[in-house]
C-alpha cells in the first residue's frame, strides 16, 4: 500500500467506521462481506434491514457508502451500484470527516431551493455524472 492510499483510508476512516460498526450485526444475520478494489462490501441480514427501511427514500436504498465501506442489500445490488457508490468512496476519501455534514448540508441546502434532497444533492449529481447510472 502507498503512502498516499494509506492517508486516504485515515483520512475517511471516521466515516469509514460507520459503515465497521455494522460488519459484526450483518455477518450474525446471514449477511456477507468481502473486499473488492480495496472496499469493504457488506450485504444481506442488518445491512439489507437497514437500507429497505431506515434509508431516508421511499422504498429504501439498493446501496450505501460510508467510506471504504459500501453496504448493500444483496450481491447484485452491489454489482449493479459498484460505479456509483465508488464516486462515493472518492468524494469520502477528498472530504474525510467532513463528508457526512457536507452531504447532508448539500441536502439542505437542494431543500432550500426546493428541489429533491437526494436526487439533487451535489454528491449524488456528480456519483450519477461520472458513473453514468441511473437509480
Amino acid at each position: 500500500m502507498t503512502l498516499r492510499k494509506l492517508a486516504l483510508y485515515l483520512w475517511s476512516s471516521p466515516t469509514s467506521l460507520l459503515g465497521l460498526f455494522l460488519l459484526h450485526p450483518t455477518l450474525l444475520t446471514g449477511g456477507r462481506a468481502r473486499v473488492v478494489d480495496g472496499v469493504l462490501e457488506i450485504h444481506g441480514g442488518l445491512a439489507s434491514f437497514f437500507l429497505q427501511y431506515c434509508a431516508l427514500l421511499p422504498g429504501g436504498a439498493s446501496a450505501m457508502t460510508l467510506g471504504h465501506v459500501v453496504l448493500g442489500r444483496d450481491r447484485h445490488s452491489l454489482d449493479f451500484t459498484r460505479p456509483h457508490e465508488r464516486i462515493h468512496v472518492r468524494q469520502c476519501e477528498r472530504w474525510g470527516p467532513f463528508f457526512l455534514p457536507a452531504y447532508a448540508l448539500a441536502s439542505l441546502i437542494a431543500l432550500l431551493r426546493r428541489q429533491h434532497p437526494y436526487l439533487d444533492n451535489y454528491f449524488e449529481r456528480e456519483a450519477r455524472a461520472a458513473s453514468s447510472s441511473e437509480f
